[in-house]
């Protein structure tokens, strides 16, 4: 009975695993798994009828009462204001202008796109959806290599996950129990640094094969660059990033607090650009809320499973068994980013962190990496990261990869789905690359969140 009650926790992936692939909505297999093996525990024996109302409690402390998880709706609807109000649009249209004489501008056009959007919106499909339909059929109509253009958008649409104020942030620093500020700092220079990759491979391959990605020509501008132009393009998207970032990273207001402020500003430059109306408002009320009630049944049903998996025993199970095989910590993370990497194929961001990090941060948490960290207390922060950039490319990874479904609805025939996985590939690439610098050289995710103590 005893052998049977410690394989109970490793019993529960085996079984949750499969049923994630039944298309049955994962809230519902999370929370069905977790309860249904407490069921078996207290049949067993192992667990008493009454320890029910513990997973209740969790529950409830651990979703319903953090009020960090507020942050959440407001940051999805001051993503979605925000794609109503058209300042995308000015932004590519004097950024197109700003490169035009760079090899493969149009396409560091988007990529720059991208960042601002991904520091103001850090939603991934609206951001992949606006840029296809802004940028897609111009980068073809001028002769764009299409898995480039395809590339170089979808990729460039996922830096959200990363760039703060992402709301994959906010939910990890809410399973780790840690500062979402700390976090936002730390992925900072990682996304950046990615940004920074994709131009570099974006410029490399427009400087060998200028046919891959033509410049704009004289007859195709029809409006100069001016300073006006400038002003009206970036003076609103910096503002509410200074708004949002600065009033965190200055200290003047929580994340909390930060995402209602952009959510207001969002509403001010929706106002001001006069796009805001009761069918607007509507809309992105409707939207945000979807969204919301869809991420918030995941951590209903995740804490469910993540709780029974601990009152059987799993992380200390997990914890034996590599002291037992005598594992050393760096195996075991290299194995959990291989895993995560996999799952990516199949699964979006918030099933693989709501499954991974319940389970598994106290156990990277335990594990001594020695002198390779900058500072002593800074495994969890690391690991986020390493865990961040990691999962952004489960938006790219075919079959499931939600960038390029967002892409492929919002592009119609203009590509085919065979010219957007090939695209792909490069920045995937490119990201594990990130990845592999992250993981050997930390201080690149944890040197501002020194500087900031």
């Amino acid at each position: 009975m005893t052998e049977v009650i410690e394989l109970l926790p490793f019993l529960m992936f085996v079984v949750l695993i499969p049923l994630l692939f039944t298309g049955f909505p994962v809230a519902f297999v999370l929370g069905g798994v977790g309860l249904g093996f407490w069921a078996i525990a207290v049949v067993l024996g192992y667990e008493n009828p009454n320890s029910f109302f513990l997973v209740v409690s969790r529950i409830f402390g651990g979703v319903v009462s953090k009020q960090v998880l507020v942050a959440i709706p407001m940051f999805i609807f001051m993503g979605t204001m925000l794609e109503k109000s058209g300042i995308a649009r000015d932004l590519l249209s004097t950024l197109q202008l700003m490169t035009r004489r760079i090899p493969g501008g149009l396409a560091l056009s988007v990529t720059t796109l991208g960042v601002i959007l991904a520091a103001t919106t850090g939603i991934i499909g609206a951001s992949v959806v606006m840029m296809t339909l802004m940028a897609l059929p111009i980068m073809i109509e001028r002769g764009y290599d299409r898995p480039l253009a395809t590339g170089t958008i979808a990729a460039s649409g996922t830096l959200g996950i990363l760039l703060p104020p992402s709301i994959m942030l906010v939910v990890m620093a809410d399973l780790l129990g840690t500062s979402a500020g700390g976090l936002f700092l730390a992925a900072i220079v990682p996304s950046l640094m990615l940004a920074g990759l994709y131009f570099s491979y974006i410029l490399i391959r427009a400087f060998i094969n200028p046919d891959l990605a033509p410049p704009l020509m004289k007859n195709e501008i029809t409006e100069p660059l001016s300073a006006g132009m400038i002003i009206r393009s970036f003076v609103p998207p910096i503002l509410l990033i200074i708004m949002v970032l600065g009033s965190i990273f200055g200290g003047f207001a929580t994340p909390t607090e930060a995402s209602g402020v952009g959510a207001f500003g969002a509403l001010i430059l929706a106002l001001v650009r006069k796009q805001l109306s009761f069918k607007t408002l509507k809309d992105v009320v409707e939207r945000s809320a979807l969204t919301t009630t869809m991420l918030f049944g995941l951590f209903v049903g995740a804490t469910a499973f993540s709780y029974v998996f601990a009152l059987l025993g799993g992380h200390d199970s997990i914890l034996h068994m590599i002291e037992a095989t005598g594992t050393g910590a760096w195996t075991v993370l290299a194995v959990l980013m291989i895993t995560i990497f996999i799952l990516g194929f199949f699964f979006d961001w918030i099933e693989i962190t709501l499954i991974i990090l319940p389970v598994f941060a106290p156990v990277i948490a335990a594990l001594d990496f020695g002198d390779h960290l900058p500072a002593a207390g800074m495994t969890t922060t690391w690991f986020a990261i390493l865990m961040a950039v990691n999962l952004q490319t489960s938006f790219l990874t075919p079959p499931f990869g939600f960038a390029l479904f967002y892409m492929k609805g919002a592009a119609g025939e203009l590509v085919e789905l065979r010219d957007i996985y090939r695209g792909i590939i490069p920045f995937v690439a490119l990201q594990l690359l990130g990845l592999i610098a992250v993981l050997l050289w930390p201080e690149i995710a944890l040197w501002l969140p020194l500087r900031s103590n």
